[in-house]
C-alpha cells in the first residue's frame, strides 16, 4: 500500500471528526467538535496560502492518506509559534533547598511553578493514527513529515520546538493530576476542562489558576506518581521524540501532568540530517525486490505537501 502525508483540506473534516471521537479524551489538539475542527482547517488553509516565509501564529494541519482507497488514516499538526494569542502555560518541576542550623538538617522540597518559559516556541502535536494504521512505520512517517516540512520552510518556525505528550488518564477518562491540582480551583472535572480548552483556549487558566508554587508533597499520591509520565499509548511517541533529539527538561502539561519535550529546532535529527536532492526518476520495482536505499522524501511546495511511504499489503 502507498500513503502520502498532505495538507489537510475542508473535505477532510468528517474523517478528522471520526478520529477525534476515538481519541479517548485528553487530546486537546483534536477535539471531537466539528466547529473547532472546521476552524482549524480554515486556519491551516490560510497558513498554507501565505506567500512569504515569516514567523507568525500559524497552524498547519496534515493528514495521512491511503492513495489506493483515498481514506484518511492519520493526522498531525504544527503550531508555528505558541503563546501569541494567549499565554502558553506549563508547570516547571523544580526543587527548593532549605537548611536549618538549629536542626542541622537540609530539606529539599519539590514544587510545580506555573511558567510561560516555552512561549514563542514551535509546537508539533495533534498526531493521531486510525487503529488500522498503527503498524508498518506509519507513525514514524507522519511524525517525521512535520520536521521535513519545517526544514523546507524554516523561516516560518521558531528556534525551539516542543511536543506535549498526553498524561495518564484513568479508566473513567479522568486525570488524577487534574483532580489533585487544578481541579480543586476550577469547579469542573478533567473532561469538562479539556473540552473547554480545546474549543476556547486556556485563557481561563490565567484567570483562575493560583500563581503560587505547588509543593508536590501536598498532592495525593495518585497525582504525584504520574508527574511527567506519558499515557501508556504515548510511550512509543516519547521514544520517537527522543530519537529525534527531544528531551524532557522538567516541563509538564498543566491539565494532565504529561511531559513536555523540547529540542533546538535545527538540532532535530530529521532536520539536521536532511539533504536537498533532485529526483530524476522513480522505480517502484527496486522496493518490491528489497533493493535500493529507503528514504523519506518531501517536496518544497506548500500545497500539497506530500511524503510517500510504500509498504506491503
Amino acid at each position: 500500500m502507498s500513503y502520502i502525508v498532505r495538507a489537510a483540506q475542508a473535505p477532510d473534516l468528517q474523517a478528522l471528526y471520526e478520529m477525534a471521537k476515538s481519541t479517548g479524551g485528553g487530546f486537546t489538539n483534536l477535539p471531537p467538535d466539528r466547529k473547532s475542527l472546521a476552524a482549524k482547517l480554515d486556519r491551516a488553509a490560510a497558513a498554507f496560502g501565505q506567500t512569504d516565509d515569516a514567523l507568525r501564529d500559524d497552524l498547519y494541519v496534515f493528514v495521512l492518506e491511503n492513495t489506493q482507497t483515498g481514506e484518511v488514516r492519520g493526522t498531525c499538526q504544527i503550531f508555528s509559534q505558541v503563546g501569541q494569542k494567549w499565554p502558553f502555560y506549563s508547570y516547571r518541576l523544580g526543587m527548593l533547598t532549605q537548611h536549618s542550623v538549629e536542626l542541622d538538617r537540609t530539606f529539599r522540597a519539590e514544587m510545580l511553578t506555573l511558567s510561560t518559559d516555552l512561549e514563542g516556541s514551535t509546537e508539533v502535536g495533534g498526531l493521531y493514527l486510525h487503529h488500522s494504521a498503527r503498524a508498518g512505520g506509519l507513525g514514524m512517517l507522519i511524525a517525521r513529515s512535520r520536521y521535513l516540512f519545517i526544514r523546507n520552510h524554516r523561516a516560518r518556525f521558531a528556534d525551539k520546538t516542543l511536543a506535549e505528550l498526553r498524561g495518564v488518564i484513568d479508566e473513567a477518562a479522568g486525570s488524577p493530576f487534574w483532580d489533585g491540582v487544578a481541579g480543586r480551583f476550577f469547579g469542573m472535572n478533567f473532561q469538562q476542562a479539556d473540552e473547554f480548552n480545546a474549543v476556547h483556549g486556556n485563557q481561563f487558566i490565567a484567570d483562575l489558576m493560583p500563581k503560587h508554587p505547588v509543593y508536590t508533597a501536598m498532592l495525593p499520591e495518585t497525582a504525584r506518581a504520574i508527574v511527567g509520565i506519558p499515557h501508556p499509548t504515548g510511550r512509543a511517541a516519547m521514544r520517537m521524540l527522543e530519537l529525534e533529539g527531544f528531551a524532557w527538561e522538567n516541563y509538564i502539561d498543566i491539565f494532565d501532568g504529561g511531559p513536555t519535550m523540547t529540542a533546538r529546532t535545527d538540532q532535530i535529527r530529521s532536520i539536521r540530517n536532511a539533504a536537498e536532492s533532485r529526483i530524476v526518476a522513480l522505480d517502484a520495482s527496486l522496493g518490491a525486490h528489497g533493493t535500493g536505499e529507503k528514504m523519506l522524501l518531501a517536496h518544497g511546495r506548500l500545497v500539497p505537501c506530500e511524503l510517500w511511504l510504500d509498504r506491503p499489503a
